[in-house]
């Protein structure tokens, strides 16, 4: 089984800055594509970027040129480093994963998410 834990959430003034961080531990074969999602209150979860393990990126509309994802392979970590935050990136964040885990073969897992809040 594998979980994933996130960290680095919390209460930003606009134009602030917060760096996410995701940690995956288990029975990890190999690791695909990672990711951040987030859903604000009466929406629907959407994609923030994602992350391959050759490093390619994918990137919402809505936070290119601010947000910035990276990977660890050998660690497999990931991370959203978040700049000029604004009021409507408020929302949790959840991690995610795709990859072989464990005897279940190719899985998709989530973290248990952390709270962006981005007022003054």
């Amino acid at each position: 089984q594998v979980q994933l834990v996130e960290s680095g959430g919390g209460l930003v003034q606009p134009g602030g800055s917060l760096r996410l961080s995701c940690a995956a531990s288990g029975s990890i074969f190999a690791m695909g594509i990672m990711g951040w999602y987030r859903q604000a209150p009466g929406k629907q979860r959407e994609l923030v970027a994602d992350i391959r393990g050759t490093g390619s990126t994918n990137y919402a509309n809505s936070v290119k040129g601010r947000f910035t994802i990276s990977r660890d392979n050998a660690k497999n970590t990931v991370h959203l480093q978040m700049n000029s935050l604004k009021p409507e990136d408020t929302a949790v964040y959840y991690c995610n994963a795709e990859g072989v885990f464990g005897p279940g073969g190719r899985q998709n897992v989530w973290g248990q998410g952390t709270q962006v809040t981005v007022s003054s």
